[in-house]
C-alpha cells in the first residue's frame, strides 16, 4: 500500500472486524471514498515492565562478554525495552560460547546490538543528516565520543546542548525539518501494518554547558522518519502541522515527574525517565479504554499501531587494533558507517545529505605523518567539520595575518583539502564509504561544495542549489588550485592582482579559489548546461574552466577580486536574481558585485551617469573566462539570426508574460506582510527555514485562510516557484 499523509485523517465510517479468538484482528472500514485495512491490530499492549526486571537487564549487561556501557546506560537501554527479562537472557551466554547479540563489522570495529522492541516514549531523535546539510536556526549540540576509565570506547555518544531549552528547541526542530523533508510520510503504512522495520538505536548521554545534570536516553539514529509518522498519528487534528506534531512529542520526551516534598532527591535522568513512564502509563489507559467493545475507538487503533517499535539497540563495541580514528570517535563513526551503507548505497539520501555524510566523514580520517594529534591537522578538520569558527582560523594556522573570515576559511581549507597527500586521502576514504571504485575530480568537488558553504549556507539560501550544481560540475578545482600553490592572506583581494600579473602563482591562485568561490556562491558562475546558452551564457563551459579562464587575463583577475571583495557571508547578493526574483525581495540589504572597467582608476565599472556601479552579469563573466571563444559564439548566432529572421520564439514571448504576471502578483503579497517582514529579519534569514514551514504548508495555508482555489492558488504558487523553474529552464541538462 502506498505511503501518504491521508492516513492521518480520522477513521472513516463502515467499520468491520476479522478478528480470531484472542489473536491479531484485521479491520477494514472506508477511509476517503476507499477501502482501507488495519492488519494485525491486538487487543492488548505488553504491561510496563517492573523495576525488578529491568534491574536483571542491567546487571545481565555489566557482567556480559561484547556489551560495552556503564550502569546509567543499561538503565537507559533497560527503560526502553519492552521485555527486559528477554534482552538480559540474550546477553547471558554460557563461557566459551557465541553471544546472542547481532554483530556488523564495519572499517575499525565490531558493533553488538540487541534486536528486540521497545516503547515509543523512550526514543530520542539522534543527529538527523538529511536536515544537517541546510542551515537551521537552532545549532546541532556538540557530539563526543566516550571512553571508560581505561580508554576503551562505549557505545555511547555524548550531545552537550547548551542548556534544556536548547534540548527541547533541537528536538522540535529535529521532528518538524524531518517531516518538511519527506513529501510522502510513512503515516499510512504505519496505520495499517505498524511499523516493521527496525529503528537503530543506542544509548546516548544528553549533557549541558549551563551546568545542569545530564540525562541518559536512547538515541535514534536511523528511523526518525517513522518516529515522526507515529508521532503524526498521535497528535490530534486531521492532518497535523510539523510543529504540531513535534509538540505532541515532546510533551513526552521532556516530560519530567515533579520531586514530591520529603521524598529521597532524584536525578534530572530519573524525574524526566519517570515523566515519560506517567505519559505511557496514560497512552496504556487511553488504549484500553478504547478496545472493550466491538468496533475499536480511533485513538485505540492509533496507539496499538505506534507505541511498541522494533528496534536494533546497539550495546557493544570493539575497536579494532588497527582502526585509524582515535577511541573517541571509533564508535559514531562506526555508527554512520552502518547509516551510510543504507542511505548512500541502497535507499538513497538527497545528494546535499550524501555529501555532507561522506564528505566530513572522509576528511575526519585523514592522518598526515609527523603531525600529533592535536595539531594543525585537527584545526584544519575542526574548521572543515564546524567544530571550529572562521574566526578561530589565525590561531588554526598560527598566523596573524590571516583574516578570519568565511571566505579566507573557504580559501585555507580548498587549498588544505586539494593538497596531494589529502587530495587522495580524502578521495580512498569517500570512495571506500560510498561503496564505489571511482572518483573523478568533479566529484571530488561535490563533496567539498557542502564543507565550503557552511557558514553561509543559511544566508544565501536562494542560490544555494545552484551553488553545490555549480561545485558538482568541478567547483574552483582547476589545474592551477590542484598543483603546488601557497595561499597569500591579505585583507583587501585585489593587491593581489598586480602580484599576480607579474607571475605570481600564489596570488594568482589566491584570487582564483577567493573569487571563483565567492562567484560561485553568489551565483555568476553555474553548472554547465546547453539550454543556458544564448540566453544566460555565451557558450557552455564547466566552472572550473570558466574560473581558470579568469584567472589568466587581467580584466579576469580584477574580476575574481572584486567578487572576493564585495563578498559577504550573511548577506544575499543581487547578482545572484533576475529582474521578476528581485521583484519578490527586500533588495535594500544586499550587496553588489560591479562589472570591472580597466580604464577606470578604481576598476569599477560605472553606469552611463558615471556614479553608480554598474553590476557584473553571468554573459559577461563567462565571456571573459575565454573572449575568443565568446566572439565565435557571437559570430554564430549572429549568422543563425540573419539566417532565421528576428522574430521572438514561443518560449519567448511566453518569458515575457510570466514576467509581466509575476509583477502583478506581486500585489497579493501585502496579505502576508508581517510574516515576510519576521522572515526578512537577521535570525530568520541565517536559517534555511521556509517563512511558510514549507512549500506544502504554503499551499495548505492559502487555502485555509483565504478560501481559494484554483486560479488564485495556482497563481501564487507560480510566484513562488517561477524563479526556481526559470533556474531549472536555463541550467538543467
Amino acid at each position: 500500500m502506498a505511503t501518504s499523509a491521508e492516513s492521518q485523517d480520522q477513521l472513516g465510517s463502515g467499520q468491520r472486524i476479522e478478528a480470531s479468538e484472542g489473536g491479531p484482528e484485521t479491520i477494514s472500514f472506508t477511509f476517503e471514498g476507499e477501502e482501507f485495512t488495519v492488519s494485525g491490530f491486538e487487543r492488548s499492549l505488553p504491561d510496563p515492565s517492573t523495576p525488578g526486571d529491568r534491574a536483571q537487564l542491567v546487571k545481565a549487561g555489566l557482567q556480559a562478554d561484547g556489551a560495552a556501557l556503564d550502569e546509567d546506560a543499561w538503565h537507559a537501554v533497560a527503560r526502553a525495552i519492552i521485555s527486559p527479562e528477554a534482552a538480559a537472557a540474550q546477553l547471558r551466554s554460557a563461557k566459551g560460547q557465541a553471544s546472542a547479540l547481532i554483530e556488523e563489522h564495519v572499517e575499525g570495529a565490531t558493533l553488538r546490538s540487541l534486536h528486540t522492541r521497545v516503547w515509543l516514549t523512550e526514543l530520542f531523535p539522534g543527529h538527523q543528516p538529511r536536515t544537517s546539510q541546510g542551515a537551521l536556526p537552532v545549532e546541532d549540540p556538540e557530539v563526543h565520543g566516550d571512553v571508560d576509565e581505561q580508554g576503551r570506547p562505549y557505545a555511547r555518544v555524548v550531545y552537550r546542548y547548551r542548556d534544556r531549552k536548547h534540548l527541547r528547541d533541537h528536538l522540535a526542530q529535529t521532528i518538524e525539518q524531518t517531516r518538511h523533508a519527506n513529501p510522502n510520510p510513512y503515516d499510512r503504512s504505519i496505520l495499517a501494518r505498524r511499523i516493521t522495520r527496525a529503528v537503530i538505536a543506542h544509548p546516548c548521554r544528553l549533557e549541558f554547558a549551563d551546568g545542569d545534570e545530564h540525562m541518559d536516553v536512547l538515541a535514534v539514529r536511523d528511523g526518525i522518519t517513522r518516529l515522526t509518522s507515529a508521532w503524526a498519528l498521535l497528535t490530534d487534528g486531521a492532518s497535523p502541522y510539523a510543529d504540531e506534531i513535534a509538540a505532541t512529542a515532546l510533551r513526552v520526551l521532556t516530560a519530567e515527574k515533579t520531586q514530591r516534598r520529603g521524598a529521597a532527591e532524584r536525578s534530572l535522568s530519573q524525574r524526566m525517565a519517570l515523566g515519560r513512564q506517567e505519559a505511557l502509563n496514560g497512552f496504556l489507559a487511553e488504549f484500553q479504554r478504547g478496545v472493550n467493545q466491538p468496533q475499536p475507538a480511533d485513538r485505540s487503533v492509533r496507539l496499538g499501531q505506534t507505541l511498541v517499535v522494533p528496534a536494533q539497540v546497539t550495546v557493544g563495541i570493539h575497536r579494532h587494533g588497527s582502526a585509524g580514528l582515535s577511541a573517541e570517535e571509533v564508535f559514531d563513526d562506526a555508527v554512520r558507517s552502518i547509516l551510510a551503507s543504507i542511505h548512500v548505497e541502497f535507499r538513497h539520501w538527497e545528494a546535499a545529505a550524501q555529501n555532507v555524510e561522506v564528505g566530513s566523514r572522509a576528511i575526519s580520517r585523514v592522518r598526515l605523518p609527523g603531525l600529533p594529534q592535536n595539531s594543525l591537522l585537527d584545526g584544519i578538520i575542526g574548521l572543515a567539520l564546524g567544530r571550529r569558527k572562521p574566526e578561530d582560523l589565525p590561531g588554526v594556522f598560527g598566523r596573524s595575518d590571516i583574516p578570519g573570515t568565511p571566505l579566507w576559511r573557504a580559501v585555507y581549507l580548498t587549498h588544505f583539502l586539494t593538497r596531494p597527500e589529502v587530495f587522495e586521502q580524502v578521495k580512498r576514504f569517500a570512495k571506500d564509504i560510498k561503496g564505489t571504485s571511482r572518483m573523478n575530480t568533479a566529484g571530488y568537488a561535490e563533496l567539498l561544495g557542502p564543507v565550503i558553504d557552511l557558514p553561509w549556507r543559511g544566508y544565501k539560501a536562494g542560490s544555494l542549489q545552484q551553488a553545490r550544481n555549480a561545485w558538482a560540475n568541478g567547483g574552483v578545482l582547476t589545474k592551477g588550485v590542484l598543483g603546488d600553490w601557497q595561499p597569500t592572506p591579505d585583507t583587501d583581494f585585489t593587491d593581489l592582482v598586480e602580484p599576480a600579473l607579474k607571475g605570481n602563482n600564489d596570488a594568482r591562485q589566491t584570487l582564483a579559489v577567493a573569487g571563483g568561490i565567492a562567484l560561485i556562491a553568489d551565483k555568476l558562475i553555474t553548472r554547465n548546461v546547453g539550454s543556458a546558452v544564448g540566453r544566460t551564457v555565451p557558450f557552455r563551459a564547466n566552472t572550473d574552466q570558466i574560473v581558470a579562464g579568469l584567472a589568466e587575463s587581467e580584466k579576469g583577475l580584477w574580476s575574481l577580486a572584486l567578487a572576493a571583495n564585495a563578498f559577504e557571508a550573511r548577506r544575499e547578493c543581487l547578482n545572484s536574481f533576475t529582474d521578476a526574483q528581485l521583484l519578490a525581495r527586500n533588495t535594500a540589504d544586499m550587496y553588489t558585485i560591479p562589472a570591472v572597467d580597466l580604464a577606470a582608476p578604481d576598476k569599477l565599472a560605472r553606469d552611463a551617469g558615471g556614479r553608480a556601479v554598474q553590476p557584473l552579469d553571468q554573459w559577461t563573466l563567462v565571456a571573459l573566462s575565454n573572449p575568443d571563444k565568446a566572439q565565435q559564439a557571437e559570430q554564430e548566432r549572429q549568422q543563425n539570426q540573419d539566417a532565421d529572421g528576428s522574430q521572438q520564439t514561443v518560449a519567448e514571448k511566453l518569458a515575457v508574460e510570466r514576467r509581466a504576471l509575476r509583477q502583478a502578483v506581486t500585489e497579493a503579497r501585502f496579505a502576508v506582510e508581517r510574516l515576510l517582514k519576521i522572515a526578512d529579519g537577521p535570525d530568520a534569514r541565517a536559517t534555511t527555514v521556509h517563512p511558510f514551514g514549507s512549500q506544502e504548508e504554503l499551499d495548505r495555508m492559502i487555502a485555509e485562510v483565504h478560501q481559494l482555489v484554483g486560479q488564485i492558488t495556482l497563481h501564487t504558487q507560480a510566484a513562488e516557484q517561477e524563479p526556481e523553474e526559470d533556474e531549472d529552464d536555463e541550467f538543467t541538462d
